[in-house]
């Protein structure tokens, strides 16, 4: 129960919808319940030939039936039959058509509260997802994320809102008619409430199994998400080797556990309507067989029309039973989507600012790593990494792949945060610097060029939303990047597709050096931001780089000797360890590793 209170709590105000809510349904329910208690009097008025005035006035006003039967007989006596008839008639239409206008405003009321309830729980998942830690979605399968937001989060909208509903409605309306049973013969209702237990004790044991049942079907769909996300990532890889049948297997095997498992659920939760429906016609022919035999024999204090309305009410008592009973079997499906996604909420970021951090403006100094350590899940990536990068200028990192130069860049803008060490930005730790204005100063050209489904002037301000089109071109033009997007179909304003795959990997990557210029960063990070270009690409996108560096603070990682030679200092990584370090000159006179480094790049391009 604790986790479906903390999905309620993101209706608040809660109030503001079910007090209304409440009001509405009450009168609903009284107007529904008079339909039926109406009964009586109508098979009275009509097959009744001598009436005879027998009701008394009641003495409380909670004698609804004693109420109804005494004003029908006296209409009945002193207008005749056939305007008694007309009157019942006319107050039966009215309660109709009352009960059906207050259900449907409490409808109107919930599907508000539901939607309400859907907008808060979905923005307080995204919100925290956006604000978790680069590491985390390094562990995690996208798909299932995806899943958790998507697909958990309708679940619970419906399961956990409508169970609210009926938790609301369908106990005043089991009251209703209850009350008017025993308004109509308390011993006969009596009776009857014994065998209700036992309806309920065995649909219970029919739904006992579905929140273990539904918790892995979210887990598979979760898993069959990610399944898809790769494979259409992916798409060029699979045809290219041939993998289509494989990933197809792959896909259905799943599908088919997936639909299985969905398949052993409905048969389940479908199984309550029939049972609870069988029980309850059954308790009807006992309540028959036994209030009959009291009416035929003369021992009831109940009349003809009176026993048929009993009989008629009784029946009806097992729909809003039904309801809640099939309610607690579609809660488990909600309440396994809402551990789910309250999972995805309670995942606390790893790396937060402190309470009152440092803002700052810009580089004054450099950036210091002392005595740095960083380990993922206790393997060591970073061992004891200490050197200084001076204001303006351009260290590079070079090494063979997994020596930890990526993880290297990635603490600078606290992706990750050290195990070990500090990272100074003019002798302030990283860690007690705001993050906004931290990254605020720090522009990132990956080698991967990350771009969206937008046009090419929003991906361009992406980190400058409120930048004229006069600085976008300006930048675009710094990138070498105005020529090509000047002869696309509508110019800044073409849209570039999926992680832009109408563009080229050149044009791409010239994209995302112009959003670093509209940036105007102090701090430069490049990731292999021209290895997996072609010769007139990477002529390209180096020259935009080497006027993006100008005066600027940059770490790059390259491996490209037109790039490395540039470099103020040389840092060479190895196993997470700093091994040399110097300019391009000094490390050759080394005739160390970074020699041998540039003497097998040199003979790869001969």
């Amino acid at each position: 129960m604790n986790t479906y209170f903390r999905l309620l709590a993101f209706a608040k105000p809660i109030e503001k919808y079910a007090i209304p809510y409440v009001i509405f349904t009450l009168f609903a329910v009284i107007f529904n319940t008079m339909n039926l208690a109406l009964l009586a009097p109508l098979l009275s008025t009509l097959f009744e030939d001598n009436p005879v005035f027998t009701s008394q006035k009641p003495d409380s006003w909670t004698d609804i039936m004693g109420y109804i039967n005494y004003y029908t007989q006296r209409i009945n006596l002193e207008f005749g039959a056939y305007q008694a008839l007309k009157w019942v008639c006319l107050v039966i239409v009215l309660s109709v058509l009352l009960s059906n206008i207050f259900r449907y405003l409490s409808q109107r009321v919930m599907e508000n509260l539901r939607i309400h309830t859907l907008l808060n729980f979905r923005k307080a998942v995204f919100n925290n997802v956006m604000d978790l830690h680069v590491e985390y979605f390094n562990e995690q399968r996208k798909g299932n994320i995806i899943s958790k937001i998507a697909s958990d989060v309708q679940v619970v909208q419906y399961s956990v809102t409508s169970t609210l509903q009926v938790l609301f409605k369908e106990p005043l309306q089991l009251l209703a008619y209850t009350g008017i049973l025993f308004a109509i013969s308390y011993k006969l209702t009596l009776f009857a409430l014994l065998v209700i237990p036992i309806s309920g004790f065995v649909i219970s044991k029919i739904v006992k199994k579905l929140k273990s049942q539904a918790t892995e079907a979210q887990e598979l769909y979760g898993l069959m998400i990610s399944y898809l996300d790769e494979a259409l990532s992916g798409i060029k890889i699979i045809k290219a080797f041939n993998a289509t049948d494989r990933i197809k297997q792959k896909f259905h095997n799943e599908n088919v556990r997936y639909s299985d498992l969905g398949r052993k659920m409905a048969y389940r939760q479908q199984l309550g309507s029939p049972v609870s429906e069988f029980l309850g016609v059954l308790m009807v022919a006992v309540i028959l067989l036994y209030g009959g035999s009291l009416v035929i024999s003369n021992q009831s204090e109940l009349s003809a029309a009176e026993f048929i309305t009993y009989i008629a009410i009784f029946s009806q008592v097992m729909r809003p039973a039904k309801a809640i009973t099939e309610s607690f079997s579609s809660i488990h499906a909600g309440i396994a989507a809402g551990e789910r996604v309250l999972e995805l909420i309670d995942e606390k970021p790893k790396i937060q600012d402190e309470a009152q951090p440092f803002v700052i403006k810009g580089l004054e100094k450099g950036i210091t790593f002392q005595n740095v350590h960083f380990s993922y899940h206790q393997k060591p990536v970073l061992t004891d990494v200490s050197f200084f990068i001076p204001k303006g200028k351009t260290v590079a990192l070079v090494g063979s792949s997994g020596g930890g130069k990526s993880t290297l860049m990635d603490l600078i803008p606290r992706f990750l945060d050290v195990n070990k060490g500090k990272i100074l930005i003019d002798g302030l730790d990283i860690r007690s610097v705001d993050s906004n204005s931290l990254r605020a100063n720090i522009g990132i050209v990956n080698q991967d060029s990350i771009l969206f489904n937008d046009t090419i002037h929003t991906n361009i301000a992406f980190g400058k939303p409120d930048a004229s089109r006069e600085e976008i071109i300006a930048a675009a033009k710094i990138a070498n990047a105005d020529d090509f997007i000047s002869k696309t179909l509508h110019g800044y304003d073409t849209n570039i597709g999926d992680r832009g795959t109408k563009l080229s990997g050149g044009q791409k990557q010239r994209l995302c050096i112009a959003r670093a210029v509209l940036q105007n960063p102090s701090i430069l990070l490049l990731d292999e931001a021209t290895s997996a270009l072609d010769t007139e690409s990477e002529r390209l996108v180096q020259d935009a780089l080497n006027k993006l560096m100008v005066n600027r603070t940059t770490l790059v990682i390259a491996h490209r000797l037109s790039t490395i030679q540039k470099a103020d200092l040389i840092l060479v990584l190895e196993e997470g360890k700093i091994i040399e370090q110097g300019t391009h000159h000094e490390l050759l006179y080394q005739e160390g590793r970074y020699n041998r480094l540039i003497e097998m790049q040199q003979f790869t391009m001969i």
